[in-house]
């Protein structure tokens, strides 16, 4: 089978790639004459038609938000109820709460509390660094800030565990809702997180609801599916054993596949929390409290040192959080019994601690000194600011001439021959080039989806903007695939290497999106290169992990009978693994893609501009709002057709295989 299918998949592989090329080729000849021609430039201060309509639609709505039916006893009642939960969760941990200056439960019993719950779902290990990390926060003058991004987070949590899991778990026992609900996750997911805000502050206005709302339809999909997953996951025999011997439909739910799928739902939760926490900080673009609105602050002033210290703050949240999980996921797959002496002694321990626990609590409550954390020297303009600023005027004045050239080399010879070939070319041209690639890589369908795109793209009235973004998504993209086959194909070979390199992608995929900025900014400036280095960053841990996939996944046999026939290590990589990880590879391209579109609102706050600063000045400006909430589109519509395209020559290529 493998040596038909080896002849099969090199063959259409060329083909494809010939044609590809030849459509390229033609491309390059045409926009020499054309350069220029019907490029449906629009000026950054010019409203369309359909622009100046969503303004006024804007404006209608904020005027009848007080009288119209559906406003008053649906969005502003769905407001009203997270909002309220939002701060029922600030005043227990971080706002005055019944009239007093002081939170209800002061940073002492936040730490205490957080610190034990650590150590009840996880252990002591945990628990220290709980305290350690919040103990931190605190001392970088970030307290009030921390909380309220903790507290959009855990309302956000609950909210998608309440709908999420009993979801997931439907979807587990039921064919017919996993259909039906798969394709809504897969546009939750395929969507720039970006996308969401705009339209949500048009129905709930600006705050934590819009935010709390935002962060739902992002952390949602991975509670979902993977609670789903854990539930088919069951062994068929052993519900089949159950049922047999009497047990109903409900037993069955709760007595073999939720405690069978315990861990795997605890790890959806992990994702769940990581994705809400990354999503909070994020919506500080629509006036969400807490650390991420310290960072936009701070990056639209280009202080590095201040956000750099918010930045830390937010990755000392997400470890703290995701080291928690993890611990607590460990915890619930353990299949190791403790002994009765062993179990006394957690016990009484735990008694302590919980009697230390009800101690600091009540302190915190009745002692100033244990309620808002005291001011240091070591906060905000503190030691950790003034390092960050230092090696920032340090990185500048000596390594300007080395990253100023970089960045000018590479933006002039990359980024602007790609975005002049992009936006300068007619936009039939450029629709043409398009659907022939898409028919050529993915097939009729995903051609019909690149030229609807196509056309709702261009009805955005924002075509130029939407192929300059493009041009930075295809180049970082390529840079992604780039790291992504070296450092996948190293990991897939080398067992050593895989567990030396995890480790950093993990902890680099924990990170909220606006935390790699920081140290570009620092080196680069503000500039559409430092959004493209951002991107990559961003996008390149998943492109590995899937590469490394792939080639792990070849079969032993046949490297083994390629190495006995005196293939080279390079002969081996390029003629049999990469070829027979074909798929792997597209899927990593599909997930690039995605991720380094989901940077593209973030890299508009550090001079990225295009569609990224069009919906950054839809959320500042009024008058733009209508251009802004027409760029969200135009990046969903971008992510789509890419989507689409990338995921359908994945399956042509399996199929070739």
């Amino acid at each position: 089978m493998a040596t038909l299918a080896q002849p099969r998949l090199r063959e259409w592989a060329v083909s494809t790639r010939t044609a590809v090329v030849a459509v390229l080729v033609a491309w390059l000849v045409l926009w020499v004459p054309l350069r220029g021609v019907n490029t449906l430039t629009l000026a950054s201060s010019d409203l369309t038609p359909l622009h100046s309509w969503l303004n006024d639609l804007n404006t209608a709505v904020n005027a009848s938000r007080n009288t119209n039916p559906i406003f008053l006893y649906v969005f502003n009642e769905i407001r009203l109820a997270i909002d309220t939960l939002v701060t029922l969760i600030q005043g227990l941990i971080s706002q005055p709460a019944f009239g007093r200056p002081a939170p209800l439960l002061g940073w002492l019993g936040v730490v205490a509390v957080s610190g034990f719950a650590a150590w009840v779902f996880g252990n002591i290990k945990v628990a220290l660094l709980t305290i350690v990390g919040l103990l931190f926060i605190g001392l970088q003058g970030l307290w009030q800030e921390g909380m309220d991004t903790l507290a959009l987070t855990l309302a956000a949590v609950l909210v998608c565990l309440l709908i999420g899991i009993p979801l997931g778990v439907w979807a587990g026992v039921s064919d017919r809702v996993n259909r039906a609900i798969t394709p809504v996750l897969d546009f939750m997911q395929t969507m720039p997180t970006f996308v969401y805000l705009a339209p949500l502050t048009l129905f709930f206005l600006i705050g934590p609801a819009s935010a709390t709302i935002a962060t739902l339809i992002y952390a949602m999909p991975p509670v979902v599916r993977i609670t789903a997953h854990g539930i088919r996951a069951v062994p068929r025999t052993t519900v089949e054993a159950t049922e047999s011997m009497g047990s109903t439909r409900w037993q069955t739910l709760t007595k073999v596949l939720l405690p069978m799928s315990r861990r795997t739902i605890v790890l959806g939760v992990n994702q769940t929390i990581m994705a809400a926490l990354s999503m909070v900080t994020i919506a500080a673009l629509i006036d969400a409290p807490g650390l991420g609105k310290t960072v936009i602050k701070a990056l639209e002033t280009l202080d590095v040192g201040t956000a750099f210290n918010a930045g830390l703050a937010i990755v000392v949240i997400a470890i703290v959080l995701d080291r928690v999980t993890t611990a607590a996921a460990a915890r619930a797959e353990s299949t190791h019994a403790p002994s009765p002496r062993e179990h006394r002694r957690r016990q009484v321990l735990l008694g302590a601690g919980a009697a230390v626990t009800v101690a600091c609590v009540v302190l915190s409550y009745r002692y100033v000194w244990a309620s808002t954390f005291p001011t240091t020297d070591f906060g905000v303009g503190g030691p950790i600011s003034r390092f960050a600023d230092a090696l920032t005027t340090w990185a500048q004045t000596n390594l300007s001439v080395i990253t100023a050239g970089f960045k000018d080399g590479f933006s002039r010879v990359v980024l602007d021959s790609v975005e002049a070939l992009l936006v300068q070319s007619p936009w039939w041209l450029v629709c043409a080039v398009v659907l022939a690639l898409a028919a050529l890589l993915g097939g009729a369908r995903a051609a019909i989806t690149a030229a609807i795109c196509l056309a709702l793209l261009i009805g955005t009235g924002l075509w130029a903007d939407a192929m300059a973004t493009l041009a930075a998504t295809l180049v970082a993209t390529a840079i992604v695939m780039v790291l992504g086959v070296v450092g996948g194909v190293w990991m897939g070979r080398s067992a050593g290497a895989d567990r030396t390199i995890r480790p950093v992608l993990d902890a680099a995929q924990v990170m909220p999106a606006f935390v790699y900025l920081v140290p570009f900014l620092a080196l680069f400036a503000a500039s559409r290169f430092t959004a493209v280095v951002a991107a990559v960053v961003f996008a390149a841990p998943v492109a590995m992990k899937i590469i490394a996939d792939g080639i792990r996944g070849v079969p032993a046999v046949t490297v083994e009978a390629a190495t006995a026939s005196g293939s080279s290590t390079r002969q081996l990589i390029t003629k049999v693994q990469l070829p027979m990880a074909r798929s792997a590879l597209t899927l990593a391209t599909n997930q690039g893609l995605i991720y380094v579109l989901s940077m593209v609102v973030v890299g508009g706050l550090v001079g990225a501009g295009a569609l990224g600063f069009d919906v950054v000045a839809g959320f500042s400006q009024g008058s733009l709002f209508g251009k802004g909430l027409a760029a969200g589109v135009a990046i969903v519509l971008l992510g789509i057709m890419l989507d689409r395209i990338t995921q359908a020559a994945a399956r042509r290529a399996r199929g070739a295989r």
